[in-house]
């Protein structure tokens, strides 16, 4: 059988991870860093395709690896329309469509331009996908309403990992097909999410800004008061933005999102480095919990993944107020690249079918 040679991209936002994967296995890997300094004159994160395909092109033939080795290109997606769960062909729509988004953008929203550019420099073009993007949005009609109509609950977060971690749980802790599970899976990094995955779909979740806080996100607000302070002329629009997501959390009450940091200084016995700390778990908490409610408590698995979740300090506080719900796998970091790359597998041998997306 051939050996299906993948590029894997995605992008952070102080640093592009590459890998290279023959078939299964990687070859090849990569976190390339990039400064304040060279990020510092982009206006917004399109205009920086340019510069990190440049910096990839660089990394990859140092390695000895050209793009026409490859026979696809994988990214992770940004904020593409919602969609379900699955792979998505990179065309020019897509490229247009990030292009257009000005507010409340993601730095995952360059590594599809990073990919098409790439993709073109060989004849013929390689394929080059998407894969569960952040935009994954699977939820009930239920779980849509809220309090006001004109602001339905969207999905949105770390899709990518999370399905992951719900199909290793599924194959590698229950024996079964996902699709005959249900786990509620929280994903632990600089932002937070956590689904609900029911019977092999994410039929509810909470992001960033409306459960528990993270190292640099705001997490649930009261609504009046956060209306109190966008009215309050401290803050433009972009400000704001960049207050609740990049500037909250850990960050905004420690002065650092780096969560070993944190804990050496609870260690040192800082007692409101502990108290935020041991807040941060409490809200994590209680979004799992929030979501067992849905499925009326029968869960299989709470797993904990991301980062962050290398934390054992963080994840016994979770695990001491989720464990009477179901019992916690650990999953610890973040398997992103090998997720993209399995989906990028699964297409090249024709097990799965990439979707064109509508815009």
């Amino acid at each position: 059988m051939k050996v299906e040679k993948i590029l894997v991209i995605n992008p952070g936002s102080t640093s592009t991870k590459i890998a290279v994967f023959y078939d299964d296995e990687r070859k090849f890997y990569s976190n390339i860093s990039h400064t304040d300094d060279e990020l510092k004159g982009f206006e917004n994160v399109m205009q920086q395709q340019s510069f990190r395909a440049d910096k990839i092109k660089d990394v990859l033939s140092q390695n000895g690896f050209s793009i026409s080795d490859f026979t696809c290109i994988m990214s992770r997606g940004g904020m593409v329309p919602p969609c379900a769960s699955g792979a998505y062909v990179i065309n020019q729509d897509m490229i247009d469509y990030m292009h257009n988004q000005v507010i409340d953008t993601h730095i995952s929203n360059v590594g599809c331009a990073i990919a098409y550019q790439l993709a073109g420099e060989v004849s013929p073009r390689l394929p080059a996908y998407i894969y569960d993007p952040v935009t994954v949005d699977e939820l009930e009609d239920i779980a849509r309403i809220t309090g006001l109509p004109e602001l339905p609950k969207r999905s949105r977060g770390h899709a990518l990992n999370t399905h992951a971690m719900a199909y290793r749980c599924a194959n590698e802790v229950m024996k079964k097909p996902l699709s005959e599970c249900t786990f509620i899976v929280q994903h632990i990094g600089g932002g937070c999410s956590v689904w609900l995955i029911h019977k092999g779909k994410a039929i509810d979740m909470y992001s960033d800004d409306d459960a528990g806080f993270a190292p640099e996100r705001c997490g649930k607000l009261q609504a009046m008061d956060l209306i109190k302070l966008c009215y309050s002329s401290k803050y433009s629009q972009k400000e704001m933005t960049k207050k609740v997501r990049g500037n909250a959390g850990l960050r905004a009450h420690l002065g650092t999102a780096d969560v070993l940091e944190v804990q050496e200084r609870i260690k040192n016995g800082d007692e409101y480095a502990k108290l935020v700390f041991e807040a941060f778990a409490y809200g994590l908490s209680k979004g799992i919990g929030d979501l067992a409610t849905v499925v009326f408590g029968k869960v299989d698995r709470i797993i904990l993944t991301g980062g962050v979740a290398n934390s054992k300090l963080l994840t016994d506080m979770i695990e001491k107020r989720v464990s009477w719900i179901a019992p916690v796998e650990i999953m610890a970091g973040e398997f992103e690249m090998e997720a993209l790359a399995a989906g990028g597998l699964r297409i090249m041998r024709g097990v799965e079918e990439p979707h064109t997306m509508r815009y």
